[in-house]
């Protein structure tokens, strides 16, 4: 198992792939400004095009950036405290100069990773079964659209389902989206829910990748507190925060 230094310098060094800078960058003291790049290693699902990725580990921001934007990005972060740039009102102040040039603040999410030091298996009132592969061909169904992913099924490595008799009440999902760390998803049908059911999803499967030598992570909006408090009680700490400016045309065809 991993230590929780370890499963941080794990998240770190991944994020470093994701947008281009030096794991380094994420401890220092004043902001950091690189240029926008989508490496090979990054997550699979990271794709341009990105005008800029703005990143926070807690200390600072390390903002990944097309070079045309670069001023704006810049000004922006020197201007305000950087937990502040993560939110309204400073946000519009950015929102609004992108505007200019077709771009648009879309994707805003906190991450969470296992604190080594409470997770372990949850358990509930049905019984656990773990998935593989071979067992999600017939789960691509709107109810566990967040513990699988249809268009990338091919990164849906593993997986822990809760059964009342022989019927699928609850499912979590482990997407392979880099080398070493998996991302998890869960879904439980409305009728299953406040009975336990997501934490003891979550926590299994987190124990199932640990024990795979993968750390686990996992990620919701701000606004999701249903899906914040499942991180918490599954054993999950905040770790990082990521906002992510592109053609306002995608967000405009995303909000149709």
């Amino acid at each position: 198992m991993f230590s929780n230094q370890e499963v941080l310098e794990i998240a770190v060094r991944q994020s470093a792939l994701d947008i281009n800078c030096c794991a380094e960058d994420f401890f220092r003291e004043d902001n950091v400004v690189v240029h926008s790049e989508i490496g090979a290693l990054a997550r699979k699902y990271y794709k341009e095009p990105v005008a800029c990725n703005l990143v926070s580990y807690g200390n600072n921001i390390v903002a990944s950036v097309k070079e045309e934007y670069r001023g704006i990005v810049e000004e922006y972060i020197d201007k305000f405290s950087f937990f502040h740039c993560f939110e309204t009102p400073n946000m519009h102040w950015l929102e609004s100069r992108m505007k200019e040039y077709g771009q648009s603040v879309c994707f805003m999410a906190e991450y969470f990773l296992p604190d080594m030091r409470r997770i372990g298996r949850l358990s509930c009132d049905f019984e656990i079964r773990v998935l593989g592969q071979e067992d999600f061909a017939d789960l691509y169904l709107p109810e566990w659209g967040n513990a699988l992913c249809e268009v990338r099924k091919e990164l849906d490595v593993l997986g822990v389902g809760a059964y009342d008799g022989g019927r699928l009440v609850g499912l979590a999902g482990c997407s392979a989206d880099c080398d070493d760390m998996w991302q998890i998803g869960v879904d439980v049908l409305p009728a299953y829910r406040k009975r336990g059911i997501a934490a003891s999803l979550t926590s299994n499967l987190a124990m199932e990748a640990l024990e795979r030598d993968k750390v686990p992570f996992y990620c919701c909006a701000w606004s999701n507190v249903r899906s914040a408090k499942n991180a918490i009680k599954s054993g999950f700490s905040p770790a990082w925060v990521e906002m992510t400016v592109k053609p306002k045309k995608l967000v405009d065809e995303m909000n149709e």
